[in-house]
């Protein structure tokens, strides 16, 4: 038998799921920028890849109609055919469906604006958006947009909710991605720690100045967290007292939608 020959095909399989984790690290950063999409430059710094691996994988993805280049800008984004192939699971997740009146009775309840984000990979995907009856909105975050874990409340509070050694992994995986939301690992890994004290995860200052938002995770049947449930308000709204209101709450309703998904 030729060892060399056994040793090259046994090499292949390997090297072909490291370049679909390359595409779906390109894709996963390609899709944080939505419709305005991402400079090339953007990707190749937050994926840690070369230039012509990053060049090369987006000449693929192109080529099938995943990825398109905008002509004006210049920018990469999210092809016409990532929806077509999302059409194929059209009906809503099981998560969507439990957290539904648990989002709903908490909106009524809090008044502020409240998110539901799950984690896909070492990112968080907003799914759902309550607008409160308070005058005043944080709408920071859109249904769609998607950050690296550890830039928001929910982020925080779904690595609180792993065990340590797999939030450190991630947190330093998406290092290169924090610079763009003037964060960094150290400050992350506190946040994370301070959310394992509160059972909760704190922003002080939210995504937008002036605001301040409380997320509690949500675990699958297995004890994986897999999401989180976010209140975000201006500041004023939430102060020691309320902010211990509104965690109980959100406490409660997380529960809820555990024992839902289990059910």
């Amino acid at each position: 038998m030729d060892k060399t020959r056994f040793a090259g095909n046994a090499m292949a399989p390997r090297q072909g799921a490291q370049a679909i984790r390359r595409a779906i690290a390109v894709l996963r950063i390609l899709a944080a920028g939505r419709e305005d999409g991402v400079p090339l430059a953007e990707v190749i710094q937050a994926t840690g890849l070369t230039r012509p691996t990053v060049h090369r994988i987006v000449h693929v993805l192109i080529e099938e109609g995943i990825v398109e280049r905008h002509e004006r800008t210049g920018r990469y984004a999210i092809g016409n055919q990532v929806p077509e192939l999302a059409l194929a699971r059209p009906r809503p997740s099981r998560l969507l469906i439990a957290a539904n009146p648990s989002l709903q009775r908490a909106s009524t309840e809090i008044g502020d604006t409240l998110f539901l984000t799950v984690r896909t990979g070492n990112d968080t995907l907003c799914v759902d958006r309550r607008i409160g009856i308070y005058p005043i909105q944080v709408l920071s975050i859109e249904v769609g947009a998607r950050r690296p874990l550890g830039v928001s409340s929910a982020g925080v509070a779904i690595l609180a909710a792993m065990p340590a050694p797999e939030a450190r992994k991630i947190v330093a995986a998406n290092e290169k991605r924090f610079e763009a939301y003037k964060t960094d690992v150290a400050t992350v890994l506190g946040e994370v720690t301070a959310a394992r004290r509160l059972g909760y995860g704190l922003r002080e200052i939210g995504l937008v100045q002036g605001t301040k938002s409380i997320s509690t995770w949500i675990k699958t049947p297995d004890g994986r967290p897999a999401a989180a449930i976010t209140v975000s308000a201006v500041r004023t709204r939430l102060g020691p007292r309320r902010e211990q209101e509104v965690a109980e709450i959100l406490l409660r309703e997380a529960r809820t939608i555990e024992q839902a998904i289990g059910g």
